[in-house]
């Protein structure tokens, strides 16, 4: 990896991260083409990295994160199923990782279904406008179901975010509380996820130079300035327009990498 590979990929985390398009299938895609996948600080790095995307969500919604000990165990309750199937099928999950296919079969399955999401929970929605304070509520149970939604992400391509906001709105939470969810539940996620694969990393005995930390610092920061910016347009988009722009998305990607990787340059990792 250099330092334009790097660049490219903390933008595409800051983007996609907080999106219903899946940031790992992306930057597995990305560093595809850059024939970079396969290196182990590559696979290092996009973890990582991860880490300015949670610090954007703790600045944006500060003040929710100390508004009461309710809030950190309904996030541990969420946070469990993910830590438990995520040890269990660890194996499965990195051969998942390896498959560019996989990635685009996921994303054109997750895009019809963004299609439909907004017409399914269309009751919801209208419910909420004449009773803004309905369903904004999250119990336990709910945060333990949107947490096995989460776990659906485990399939590279998927989307954690897509998953447990779609997850939320099953439950008749309205979009703006699930999406708002997902993001305050992707900060103990993706931090459990960096600090095992630290710990994966180095117990395999490879170590860190210092040309790569300077990576790891610019990575988490245009990753950290990025998602500032997509998670505050996501928001508003979403309460006003729905998924289908990112269900359209999803379909004509997962497709065009179908074309690419049949085709015309076959993806390694």
């Amino acid at each position: 990896m250099d330092i334009i590979g790097a660049i490219i990929l903390a933008v595409i985390e800051g983007i996609t991260e907080y999106l219903p398009v899946s940031s790992t299938g992306h930057m597995i895609i990305a560093s595809s083409f850059m024939r970079i996948a396969s290196d182990d600080f590559t696979k290092l790095f996009t973890i990582v990295i991860q880490l300015g995307a949670i610090l954007s969500v703790v600045v944006l919604y500060w003040k929710r994160f100390f508004q009461s000990f309710d809030f950190y165990l309904k996030l541990l309750v969420a946070f469990i199923p993910a830590v438990v199937l995520g040890l269990l099928l660890n194996d499965v999950i990195d051969s998942l990782l390896e498959s560019p296919v996989t990635v685009a079969i996921s994303l054109i399955i997750g895009g019809f279904i963004l299609l439909k999401v907004d017409d399914w929970f269309k009751a919801n929605e209208e419910f909420d406008k004449a009773n803004p304070t309905a369903h904004t509520e999250i119990n336990y149970m709910t945060a333990l179901k949107i947490g096995f939604f989460q776990c659906l992400a485990m399939i590279p391509g998927t989307s954690r975010s897509g998953a447990s906001i779609v997850g939320g709105m099953t439950q008749k939470i309205n979009r703006k509380t699930a999406a708002e969810f997902s993001f305050f539940l992707a900060v103990p996620t993706m931090l459990g996820a960096t600090l095992k694969k630290g710990y994966d990393y180095f117990k395999a005995g490879f170590e860190i130079t210092s040309e790569q930390v300077n990576y790891l610092i610019i990575g988490n920061v245009i990753a950290f300035v990025v998602a500032l910016i997509a998670i505050k347009s996501f928001i508003d988009y979403l309460s006003k327009k729905g998924f289908k722009i990112f269900g359209y998305y999803r379909i004509i990607f997962g497709i065009s990498l179908l074309i690419i990787h049949f085709f015309v340059y076959k993806l390694t990792i």
